[in-house]
């Protein structure tokens, strides 16, 4: 798609893209897409998460369920309330991490809630690396009406007992891309153009024995299933984030939420062009490699290699569905009509609204998807959790 930028949006864009192209320079002319991609996103001043642009919202380049409904948030409560009441009554602290929490909307709906139904929580723990995001987020927040403490940090705690909570936080961990060359897989990365000033996807040397034993899922390893110049990707950096995780937590579970697919669907021989995409004003872009910093930058969450690190890292027991199934089962409706009028056109209609945007098959309801990851959680079980008790699909 063409997009007209800004001229604000044109010097910044350059800026980044003649970093990358230099760095690329300095690595002989190729990088990893893992390098471009934490460049795009997480250079300082420059990337996308770590500018002054505008990022969630209308006025922004994407909405996440929790700029869509308050609702979003409420119904997590439901879920995570059981575990805060463990804590409470072993007289610890009770408490929540959310990894990288946007504008700050989901902390808010869920202190509110947790207020409202007079559960005293103790401390709110945001961990954001982008100091913009973290500027909104402490405006919103400042104007909570309980007594819930809120901190911020720029990393993993060493322990945590309590509940983690990522939303649309896995999708935007660097991701590596390879393609099927010659029945070897090879990095896909990014060089550059004959002319040295457009970057360019570049295949580059074949995966070593090491890093297929280590990074590469079973089902790649099949080779024999994809055709010549298959491209997909793999997820080092997202299972090295659940290893630390897991091995963070003391008593409680892990909550994400984000959207993906098993590895059977992840790594279908039909899905050939990997699942990379760019936002940009809420519109979708494949070719997005020579405006770095101005567009958001993704992928789809592989969960099965996360399923499987995290049992390797202590997990005791793993939910996986659909948003929709998860939202129901923990009860969104039956909140929703608590404040929902139907006689009354404009308070019924937006929430009747909100709920077909997070539970539609045709919109976020099934691509979606959440993964729960327990640990030590006695005396409670998972799979009664509000939410966590439905059918679990496989992953």
């Amino acid at each position: 798609m063409d997009i007209n930028l800004s001229e604000t949006e044109s010097l910044h864009t350059k800026a980044l893209a003649a970093l990358i192209r230099q760095k690329i320079q300095l690595n002989h002319g190729w990088i990893r897409f893992s390098d471009y991609m934490k460049m795009a996103l997480y250079e300082p001043k420059l990337g996308y998460y770590c500018s002054k642009r505008e990022k969630l919202g209308v006025q922004g380049d994407f909405t996440t369920a929790p700029e869509i409904s308050l609702f979003f948030g409420k119904t997590i409560v439901n879920t995570i309330l059981p575990a805060l009441e463990v804590l409470h009554k072993q007289g610890k602290k009770t408490q929540v991490l959310e990894i990288g929490a946007g504008t700050g909307k989901l902390a808010q709906s869920i202190i509110e809630q947790l207020h409202d139904v007079g559960f005293p929580l103790d401390e709110y723990t945001i961990l954001e690396i982008s100091p913009e995001l973290q500027e909104i987020q402490k405006k919103r927040l400042s104007h909570d009406p309980s007594k819930t403490e809120c901190v911020w940090l720029d990393s993993l705690p060493k322990y945590f007992s309590g509940i983690v909570i990522a939303n649309e936080v896995f999708d935007a961990i660097p991701c590596e891309t390879i393609i099927l060359h010659q029945n070897q897989w090879h990095w896909y990365g990014i060089g550059l153009a004959s002319n040295e000033s457009q970057l360019i996807w570049k295949r580059g040397e074949a995966l070593s024995q090491n890093q297929i034993a280590n990074d590469l899922p079973p089902i790649l390893k099949t080779m024999h299933l994809y055709s010549e110049g298959y491209i997909t990707e793999i997820h080092p950096q997202a299972k090295t984030w659940i290893a630390k995780i897991m091995n963070m937590i003391e008593f409680g579970f892990f909550l994400c939420l984000d959207y993906g697919f098993p590895a059977k669907e992840y790594y279908h021989p039909q899905r050939n062009q990997g699942s990379v995409l760019a936002h940009y004003r809420h519109q979708v872009m494949s070719d997005f490699l020579n405006i770095p910093g101005v567009c958001d930058l993704t992928s789809h969450v592989e969960w099965s290699s996360l399923a499987e690190i995290a049992k390797k890292n202590g997990c005791k027991g793993i939910f996986y569905s659909s948003q929709a199934a998860f939202l129901l089962e923990a009860g969104i409706g039956e909140l929703a009509l608590s404040e929902a009028k139907p006689d009354d056109p404009t308070i019924f209609l937006p929430i009747s609204n909100q709920l077909q945007t997070l539970l539609s098959e045709a919109e976020m309801g099934e691509l979606f998807k959440v993964m729960a990851f327990e640990k030590n959680l006695m005396p409670l079980a998972l799979f009664d959790l509000p939410g966590l008790s439905g059918r679990i699909r496989s992953y």
